[in-house]
């Protein structure tokens, strides 16, 4: 007997500089699009992570982190301490694995996101096959699902989300044996998952950027007044 996981494996919060996710929004609207976890995974950053999983009582949230090696940007789930930035691919999965965690190649075929490209290899545990910010979206996933069927690597989707509404635009299924953060880990690496979603609507990139233009707006706003 199984339980069926539908996670977002790849969303940044505001402990990231370029998110605008509060934690608050962050279950909001997760479980606003149908998802039954989230995966937290902020650059370079794990105590924000955390703290909301220790925090979030109600709903499944995976620790992780978006790791930039010196190859290419890579997602780290199920961890408790920090992998250092700046290490070649294989030391960075070595790490995580040492760690007790998962490493999965983050949107390693498109432009523009410190992609692995040729850095992906047998290492890994998984594949993000479908970003939902991936651009060219249509090409970066028969890529990524060519290098999973080459190394038999796990499939999963994650949107890499920096706006509440984008989250769930991909998202993975898990057949897990429980809902737990271990036995979504294992499940992951057993193979135990499928990879779905679509690409996140330019209506909400706009409003991303908006967002983020306000955010700028007002902070200089305040800085202006304080001094």
């Amino acid at each position: 007997m199984t339980i069926q996981i539908r996670a977002d494996l790849h969303v940044h919060t505001t402990y990231s500089n370029d998110s605008l996710i509060t934690p608050k929004s962050l279950i909001y609207y997760a479980k606003k699009n149908g998802l039954n976890a989230v995966a937290v995974t902020d650059h370079d950053y794990l105590d924000g992570a955390v703290k909301i999983a220790r925090e979030t009582t109600d709903f499944l949230v995976i620790p992780g982190m978006e790791v930039s090696s010196s190859e290419g940007h890579i997602v780290a789930l199920n961890i408790k301490e920090f992998i250092p930035r700046g290490l070649t691919a294989i030391e960075t999965v070595e790490r995580i694995h040492e760690a007790g965690g998962v490493a999965i190649a983050c949107h390693p075929y498109v432009y523009f996101k410190g992609c692995l490209r040729n850095a992906v290899c047998g290492v890994f545990d998984a594949i993000e096959v479908i970003n939902a910010r991936a651009f060219p979206f249509q090409n970066s996933i028969k890529k990524a699902r060519d290098a999973a069927e080459k190394f038999g690597l796990s499939q999963v989707a994650g949107t890499d989300a920096h706006y509440g509404p984008q989250i769930g635009c991909s998202y993975t299924t898990i057949d897990a044996e429980e809902s737990t953060v271990e036995a979504v880990a294992r499940a992951i690496v057993n193979g135990q998952c499928q990879a779905h979603g679509q690409q996140v609507p330019i209506v909400l990139n706009l409003q991303q950027q908006v967002q983020r233009l306000r955010r700028l707006v007002n902070k200089a706003a305040l800085e202006h007044d304080f001094f």
